[in-house]
């Protein structure tokens, strides 16, 4: 697979919650951060939506966005109004006047990650995508957002399987419109994707992680000279080659450390290691435990109860 195809499948998305969002009249609501990824997608009508610290952006019929990392936000029916504070629920919503059709129909909610690897994949990841109606009406996100719009407004037998396949679908989808585009990009994954010599690059970390990379052999992937490449990955991606190797090769052992299926020596060998010993001085640097504690840790937690 491709680098973000194995981010996102270590990542191992669901939709967790989908509900439909109405509103009528005046209203305003906010929720504080929470660590699961929001979304929502605009049926009809329009809202306001307002990050801290960011000016309020207009959301009208066919917009979609994305929270990978879920700040403190409001959504309005306009921009400025005072707005009250509630909790997510897994529930349909109604803003504003109970009563009368509602003037703005959308689908909103959150996505589940497994969470041992969330923040490093996460952090790879823009904090906020937009996709407007006009941006996606003639691809196949747009097509997909169609295929969801009925879906949610027919009762069709199997309906909630296929909108929630539809939205995970709906999710790779827009994690990789930011590669795809022409806007600006934070550094990052997407970001180093769009770079042609370092997308080469990365593939090859990605293809055979179990290779002693070197800077040299990684930029002659590249295309480019050692220090050429050095300098590029560290702005497009945010960290030096050899980090972004140590990272990716940490994810990978606690995801096989978090199913517990394989042994230390096998881990070690899989991701680039010469002895389990090795691996494990490794893990310790870099996450203060060694691996068997960590995956203790993890079967404890997978084990107690909700």
């Amino acid at each position: 697979m491709d680098p973000l195809s194995d981010a996102i499948a270590l990542l191992r998305p669901s939709a967790a919650v989908a509900k439909p969002i109405s509103g009528r009249g005046r209203w305003g609501v906010r929720y504080a951060a929470h660590d699961a990824p929001g979304f929502t997608i605009v049926i009809a009508g329009q809202a306001w939506l307002a990050l801290d610290g960011a000016e309020p952006i207009r959301l009208a019929q066919g917009d979609f966005f994305l929270l990978p990392t879920t700040p403190s936000f409001s959504l309005s029916s306009e921009p400025g109004i005072a707005c009250t504070s509630i909790e997510p629920r897994d529930e349909a919503v109604r803003h504003g006047e109970p009563d009368g059709e509602a003037d703005f129909l959308a689908i909103g909610g959150s996505f589940a990650f497994e969470r041992v690897n969330a923040p490093l994949l996460l952090s790879l990841l823009p904090n906020f995508i937009l996709i407007t109606a006009s941006e996606g009406r003639a691809t196949r996100f747009g097509r997909l957002i169609e295929l969801l719009s009925e879906e949610c407004a027919s009762d069709h037998p199997g309906k909630e399987l296929i909108v929630q396949r539809l939205l995970e679908v709906l999710l790779v989808e827009a994690l990789r419109w930011r590669s795809l585009g022409t806007g600006n990009v934070p550094a990052g994954l997407l970001r180093g994707m769009r770079d042609l010599g370092l997308a080469r690059a990365l593939r090859a970390i990605h293809a055979d992680v179990r290779e002693s990379w070197t800077v040299a052999g990684l930029a002659r992937h590249a295309g480019m000279s050692r220090s050429a490449f050095a300098a590029r990955f560290v702005e497009a991606l945010g960290c030096a080659p050899f980090e972004y190797l140590a990272r990716w090769r940490m994810a990978l052992a606690k995801d096989a450390l978090t199913r517990g299926a394989k042994s230390l020596d096998r881990i070690a060998v899989e991701i680039g290691y010469e002895s389990a010993s090795a691996f494990s001085t490794a893990f310790r640097k870099r996450l203060g435990c060694s691996p068997r504690r960590f995956a203790s840790f993890q079967l404890a937690a997978a084990s107690a109860p909700m």
